[in-house]
């Protein structure tokens, strides 16, 4: 028998949608393989919370419940296709209290069969029978109940057992058996030698029909154990109008039992759950009433209430009220006959209050303030927030948070006091006037904070500040600013500050004080005193200004040294006999120092075609400076490379004449080298490289005596766009020379090796003869008609 799995999620159903199989499809079958978690729900000898077993179809339990998956999944991608009223008939389903176990296919009550035999479960044909004789005679017995309710047993002959519940077959048996079985029946006050005992086998099916406001209305072939809640399960619980409060089993025409969802939703147990039997039907009518709980409670939701019930049951079923609920107060919304209105219930009426169906139930959440708290800062042990009831005085308040630090300011406390229109009213008073009782102690109120100033925040910071040559790195990040603290000396501020760099000017080190009692008015007036020391590397003084103390603010300023200089290079590239860096010996070393001791040009040098590179940080005067990244800009130059923020870096292409230089050394043309400095001689150059407006822009190879024209020619000549009278060719030094002009012809520069010629564009086209002759006619012709109309205007005259 075939057993019906309601749908995981609920859609639109009818009746009849249930179907039924062959009744020997899977008989034989006694072993499944459903989950045991809900092995709670298995009857008890009373028949109350019985568990679903269906012998018949146990072993095909997991596949179901895969299948009931599968048609879930299938429900959620369908559940997109629904009309607008189908969707809302679904979310109102989703919000009533007890539809979830129903529509979730996780929770799975049909039970393991492999349970202990109901003693008060009734027998009817289908069902096996396991009968075991033991201890003194043994025997054991598999008997079916015919349809007409007989099992047959052998020596025995037929024996009516159908209605009969297993305690009463078990009765029966043994006065069948007693006459042929020794020691069955006990005799002379002992126990019988001989047990009997009688178990299921297979469970006969039975037809049950659920009707009313189910989701799946229809009937079901289920297992003779599985009860009305299993049933009900079956048909995916109650519809969206359903009762979860009501559920009746009628059987022959009357009710026998009710069931209450809420009972095992709350408690874990159903009294009336009882076991089903052949064309029971379970009927699930309308709601009654129906309210909405929504807010800080901890399960909002649609709950059914029964007629005797109150508001205080439905908040208890919502699971109560949430941590930060408002529980002195309820708003309810009821739909009258005519219109909405709002109801406010009090705590006290929570229990007594009557809902009605319809009503919403809002609760609010508690106001984000404190009722009782008072506040302290400043020179206080322990600052912080106390509860008023604790703290009802200043003096009560100040002891509670350990007293007043050394450093508290007692002369003026000042409360700021929060007034009932919430406007701050501030409340100075003296402390000492309080603990030597010259006036009553200050009674706090809610919300009161009381601000205990320390001495230290009304004195101004004294600090003194080291720069220059000092080692202390962090003197850059706090500008060499230190802590004052009183005797403070020299050596000290210069321990501080790292000791003194070996680029320290340490005979003049100064220190400048402010002037404190200069003239007022004066326009000479001295604001500010010099005093200077000697100091030894070992940060001592002399004995006459040994231990000079430093007062607040001083300024002491170590001096770089005016003959220190650390090493300097200069870098060679290309046709030397050795290139590198090279040191700068002298601060006035020229460009042809430098090449003397590169061990001078190689055969293959170019000289003409030398050039100095030079680069320099270029410091901004609108942006901060980032002194980390020009001190690592400024090592990678010395290096020969670019490290850092290149944007900040000027670099410039010096055209030098290195054969003359060379000629004559120390002449005007020999430049003064500079750090970083790089010299680049090319080798020999063979060919020239033209660029711009020509008709073929390439590079040929130089050939002595050729002139400008020559190369513009093997490039295809002047286009009709060339700017002729602006031409220029760039020498591999760095110059550049321009065309010059001599009356109506262009004088062309000199092209040397390694050139670079460039003719640059016209900015408009340039005319044809016959555009000039027309341009030219009408020029002559409007000066002419001008010429005319000034003659006739003087003849008039």
């Amino acid at each position: 028998m075939s057993q019906v799995v309601a749908p995981s999620a609920p859609a639109p159903s009818s009746a009849g949608t249930s179907t039924q199989g062959s009744a020997g499809a899977n008989s034989g079958t006694q072993q499944g393989n459903n989950s045991p978690q809900n092995a709670n729900l298995q009857s008890n000898p009373q028949g109350n919370n019985a568990k679903i077993s269906d012998a018949k179809n146990a072993a095909n339990a997991d596949t179901q419940t895969q299948d009931g998956g599968d048609q879930s999944k299938q429900n959620q991608k369908t559940s997109a296709t629904l009309s607008p009223e189908e969707q809302a008939k679904l979310q109102l389903r989703s919000k009533i209290y007890g539809y979830s176990i129903f529509a979730d296919k996780n929770f799975n009550p049909i039970p393991d069969f492999q349970i202990v035999t109901p003693l008060n479960y009734v027998v009817g044909p289908g069902d096996q029978l396991n009968v075991y004789l033991y201890n003194y005679a043994e025997a054991t017995y598999e008997l079916l109940v015919n349809r007409d309710g007989f099992i047959t047993i052998p020596r025995v002959g037929n024996v009516y057992v159908a209605g009969r519940t297993i305690e009463e077959v078990r009765k029966i048996l043994i006065d069948k058996f007693a006459k042929f079985t020794p020691g069955l029946l006990g005799t002379g006050g002992e126990t019988a030698k001989t047990k009997l005992m009688v178990t299921l086998g297979e469970t006969r099916t039975v037809k049950v029909f659920v009707t009313g406001e189910v989701i799946n209305p229809g009937a079901y072939e289920i297992s003779s154990m599985a009860s009305a809640f299993n049933a009900l399960y079956l048909a995916g619980g109650p519809n969206e109008i359903g009762s979860f409060r009501d559920v009746r089993v009628v059987r022959g025409g009357k009710t026998v039992s009710h069931l209450d969802i809420y009972d095992f939703l709350s408690n874990g147990k159903i009294d009336g759950d009882i076991r089903v039997q052949d064309n029971d039907n379970i009927i699930v009518g309308y709601y009654l009433k129906r309210v909405e709980v929504a807010g800080q409670v901890k399960r909002p939701g649609l709950f059914e209430l029964k007629t005797e019930e109150k508001l205080g049951d439905a908040l208890q079923y919502a699971g109560g009220f949430a941590d930060k609920a408002y529980r002195g107060r309820v708003k309810i919304q009821r739909i009258t006959s005519r219109e909405r209105r709002i109801i406010d219930i009090p705590e006290e009426e929570y229990k007594t209050f009557e809902m009605a169906t319809g009503d919403s139930v809002s609760v609010e959440t508690i106001l984000d303030r404190f009722d009782n708290i008072v506040t302290i800062e400043g020179a206080v042990m322990r600052p912080g927030n106390y509860a008023l009831e604790n703290s009802p005085s200043l003096k009560k308040l100040i002891d509670n948070a350990q007293g007043l630090r050394e450093d508290a300011f007692v002369g003026r406390i000042n409360v700021l006091r929060t007034r009932t229109d919430l406007t701050i009213e501030n409340i100075s008073l003296n402390y000492s006037d309080i603990l030597n009782n010259t006036v009553p102690d200050l009674m706090l109120a809610r919300l009161d904070q009381i601000i205990v100033p320390s001495k230290f925040e009304m004195a101004q910071s004294s600090y003194i500040s080291v720069e220059g040559e000092v080692n202390n790195p962090k003197v850059g990040e706090n500008e060499g600013k230190f802590a004052y603290t009183a005797n403070m000396t020299l050596e000290d501020a210069l321990l501080l500050a790292g000791g003194l760099k070996e680029s320290a000017y340490s005979t003049e080190v100064e220190v400048v004080r402010r002037k404190r009692n200069s003239i007022a008015g004066a326009a000479n007036a001295q604001i500010a005193e010099v005093f200077k020391f000697d100091v030894n590397r070992d940060l001592t003084l002399n004995s006459k200004e040994s231990n000079f103390v430093l007062y607040p603010f001083d300024q002491i300023i170590v001096r770089k040294s005016p003959n220190y200089v650390e090493q300097q290079s200069v870098f060679v590239e290309g046709e030397v006999l050795v290139s590198g860096p090279f040191s700068i010996i002298n601060k006035n070393d020229k460009i042809s120092d430098i090449i003397k001791r590169a061990g001078g040009l190689t055969e293959l040098a170019y000289p003409e075609g030398a050039t100095l590179l030079r680069r320099t940080v270029v410091k901004s005067l609108v942006e901060p400076t980032n002194f980390e990244a020009e001190e690592m800009t400024e090592k990678s130059i010395k290096k020969g490379t670019i490290i850092g923020d290149q944007a900040n870096v000027k670099e410039e292409s010096i055209g030098i004449k290195l054969k003359s230089i060379l000629r004559n050394p120390g002449s005007f043309e020999d430049l003064v080298v500079q750090e970083g400095d790089i010299i680049r001689i090319p080798k020999r150059l063979e060919t020239v490289q033209v660029n711009g407006q020509v008709l073929y822009p390439t590079t040929v190879k130089y050939g002595k005596g050729l002139t400008f024209i020559d190369y513009i020619s093997q490039s295809g000549g002047f286009t009709t766009t060339s700017l002729r009278k602006s031409s220029y060719v760039k020498y591999p030094n760095g110059n550049i020379d321009r065309t010059r002009r001599f009356m109506f012809f262009n004088v062309y520069p000199k092209v040397e090796p390694g050139s670079e010629i460039t003719v640059p564009t016209r900015a408009a086209p340039s005319l044809t003869p016959q555009a000039a002759i027309q341009t030219t006619t009408s020029v002559l012709g409007s000066i002419m008609s001008l010429i005319l109309a000034v003659l006739a205007f003087r003849s008039i005259n």
